[in-house]
This record gives C-alpha cells, structure tokens and sequence, in this order.
C-alpha cells in the first residue's frame, strides 16, 4: 500500500519501487501538491487493478510494455462505463503519461502505445464570478453568521482576504502568521509551489489585523494563520459549510462557491481595465490561455446586456 494514493499491492518488487520512486519525483522534483499526488495516486491504482482483471493476471514491471493501445483504451471505456466525467478520465490519461514518461527516462519501461491514444477533452467551462455587489454583500455577511466574535472577525477576514487578493482557498488556509498580510504586498506560495507577490488592500490588511486581535489563540509565526473552534489550522469544510449559508442567506446559485470569490476577483479587475498579463501574474497561472477564460465571461456580460438594451434584440 503506497500512503496518499491507495496503490493496490503491488506483488512484483521492480513495479513496486517504480511506483515509489515516480511518487517521490512528482513530489520532490515535480513539486506535486499532496491534492495531486493524491490523484494521480487514484488513477494508477485504477489502472493495475484494471490491468488485473483484464489480463488475469497481477502486472508485473515488464508487462508494461507489452500493452496495446487497446489495452489502455479499454481502460477508458471501463472509467467511462463507471461514470467518470471526461474531466476526470482526461486526468487519469495524464496520470498514466507521467508515469509512462517516467518509466521510459529512467530506462525502465519503453512503451509507445499510450502516445497514440487520445485522452478526453474535458468540457471547456467559464468562471461563474458573482456579481460586486453579490461579493460585497457575501464579505459583509460573513461574519454575521457566527455566534462568537473572534469567529464571526475570521470568517470576514478571510472571505475579504480571498476576493481582495484573489486566492485559492488551499492558500490562504496555509498561511501560517508570519505569513499575515501586512503592508502593501505578500508573497504568496501557489501551485508548484510557484510564488507571486500579490498587492494588498487596505481593507484586507485591516480585516486581517481586527481577526488576529480577536483570535483567543496564540501563537508563533509559524502557527496557522486561521484557526478553527480548537485552534487548529481552519479545514476548508468550515470554510464550504459557512458559504452554504450564505448562499442560503443572499439567494446565491449554488456556483457561489469560496473559489468563486476568486474568479469575482479576477472578472472584477478585468471589466475594471485590468490587463490580462496583469490577472496572470496576481492569480499565479502557469499559462495564459487559462487567464483568457475571464474575456469570455466578460464578453458573455456584453452580450447578455447588448440583448437587454438594443431595440433591435429585443424584437
């Protein structure tokens, strides 16, 4: 059993250590986060057992590469039979590259085949931001909620700290307080443990600064920044259970999200004038392309506007 990614046993010992080794390396090289790790780990483990039953046999190191392209197309039509979504057999088809890949430059496994098997396009989805006034009313709302101050302090800090700087919620759950924001900017650790500076609000700064004075805990620097009832590092659960609430409170789509307040931020900025180079950089996306998805959320606003007020749609 390899921990985090529920790999079956694995009877063969040169598979098992391959298996270990391409774990360490996505994680010490690849900088993989654990949610990654976590996933990938999934995904192979589906594969052997899936190799298991479809040869008979438990898979050892060397019978990697003997597989066909339909073996490995078999695969996703079982994962597809099981009612994965294409999103989450696209992952499991770069699950299996990484790994392959790995095998083969560590002169391990030569396989071509799954080169010549095209994995999935997961459906093309836009950002569903809230409105400004849905945000302000949602940050406002926040701590209303809650029956003890310095939580109700947290809540508004936090959901003010996510749409003022346009955080993921895994980053700004790991802050720890040395980490708080303070200042003009702060560095924040993203996805491949990729850092940006991220400019800061005064009003996040001070939501921040009236939560911590407040918090009945203390602490080092290295201490979590926000903390749960026993003064924990705050689980994200809480922080998806209170935004249930709020939706529930405002009348929000169920897309409203703490993820949402992020693309609030960054659809925000754009209809504002902001460059896309500019959202890149403050959202800590790898590539472009990905930032480009607000412009269609944006145009989609135009149009819908454009349909509301030209005598002409309207007819």
């Amino acid at each position: 059993m390899v921990a985090g990614g529920l790999i079956p046993f694995l009877g063969d010992p040169g598979l098992r250590t391959a298996v270990t080794a391409w774990r360490a390396w996505l994680g010490e090289e690849r900088r993989a986060s654990a949610h990654t790790l976590d996933g990938y780990g999934r995904d192979l483990a589906a594969f052997l057992a899936f190799l298991t039953e479809h040869r008979a046999s438990e898979p050892a190191l060397a019978d990697l590469a003997g597989l066909q392209t339909a073996d490995f197309r078999a695969f996703l039509a079982r994962r597809s039979g099981d009612g994965l979504s294409r999103s989450s057999m696209a992952r499991a088809m770069s699950s299996l590259r990484s790994f392959f890949r790995y095998l083969d430059r560590n002169g391990l496994v030569h396989n071509p085949a799954l080169k010549a098997v095209r994995s999935p396009r997961p459906p093309r989805s836009v950002p569903k931001p809230l409105a400004p006034d849905e945000a302000l009313e949602t940050i406002a709302l926040a701590g209303d909620l809650q029956d003890q101050p310095w939580m109700a302090a947290r809540d508004a800090a936090l959901f003010t700290l996510l749409y003022g700087c346009g955080l993921r919620l895994g980053e700004a759950l790991a802050l720890n307080r040395r980490q708080a924001p303070r200042g003009e900017a702060m560095i924040i650790t993203g996805k491949g443990r990729k850092q940006r500076l991220v400019p800061l609000l005064p009003v996040v700064v001070a939501a921040v600064a009236t939560y911590l004075g407040q918090c009945p805990y203390g602490g080092t620097g290295d201490s979590p920044l926000f903390v749960g009832a026993r003064g924990n590092r705050l689980n994200p659960g809480v922080v998806q259970r209170q935004m249930r609430r709020l939706r529930a409170a405002l009348d929000l789509p169920d897309t409203a999200t703490p993820h949402a307040l992020r693309h609030s931020f960054a659809t925000h900025l754009l209809s504002g004038g902001g460059d896309l180079r500019t959202i890149q950089e403050l959202l800590g996306h790898a590539s472009l392309s990905t930032t480009q998805r607000y412009t269609e959320v944006d145009a989609a606003k135009l149009a819908a506007v454009y349909r509301q007020a030209h005598p002409r749609a309207r007819k």
